[in-house]
């Protein structure tokens, strides 16, 4: 396959990157600055998510697109769910696919009760978790016909190597039998890349956590 990776340079996007390639697919790296991609095999793509440019020539060629942004960088948490919309529209009739990073904050500790409502989710987050929330109603909202995937992490997403076996949820948020909500970020991005490969939850929400 051919997987177009938006924000690859980020700490998600990296491992996205690095993911795909060892399962040898074709990796469109998509950056606002080419001189800071370090991993080697991939075409680069320059594009600035602050812009109005069109997405279409940053995407061609791509069979699935993944968009790996928070907004955590610039500080504009607005641009998330934005860019949500533009890509759903930019990518209507194409054929592409489109999965999403998303936060753990909008998996839901009761039913229609978000985790980042919760007393003790981490302030330093909440405007990026209520960011990925608003995104994923755009999702859910639209019209276009653009099939997407967005995939939340667990509570607890670090660097690390696999750990085996993990587990895909839908919108409740789960624990394992210790009442931890961890995946490392290479887990993480094998159940991204597997999502890609099969295309198993098409127009969905899923979470990953072991």
């Amino acid at each position: 396959m051919k997987i177009a990776v938006l924000g690859a340079t980020g700490w998600v996007g990296s491992a996205l990157v690095t993911e795909a390639k060892a399962r040898d697919h074709e990796v469109i790296a998509i950056v606002r600055d080419p001189a800071k991609l370090t991993a080697k095999g991939v075409s680069t793509r320059a594009y600035d998510l602050h812009s109005n440019g069109d997405f279409a020539p940053v995407v061609e060629g791509a069979d699935v697109v993944i968009a790996a942004i928070s907004g955590r960088a610039s500080g504009n948490h607005e641009l998330v769910a934005q860019t949500a919309e533009r890509l759903l529209v930019a990518l209507a009739d194409t054929g592409k696919r489109l999965l999403w990073v998303g936060g753990a904050g909008s998996l839901e500790v009761a039913p229609g009760v978000a985790l980042v409502t919760s007393p003790e989710f981490p302030a330093e987050f909440k405007d990026e978790a209520i960011a990925q929330g608003e995104a994923l109603k755009v999702f859910r909202g639209s019209k276009s016909n653009t099939q997407w995937t967005f995939v939340s992490p667990a509570a607890v997403l670090y660097p690390g190597d696999s750990e085996g076996d993990f587990r895909i949820g839908g919108d409740a948020f789960f624990t394992n039998s210790d009442g931890e909500s961890k995946i490392s970020l290479t887990d993480y991005a094998k159940a991204m890349i597997d999502e890609a490969q099969r295309g198993e939850y098409i127009n969905q929400r899923i979470g990953v956590a072991y």
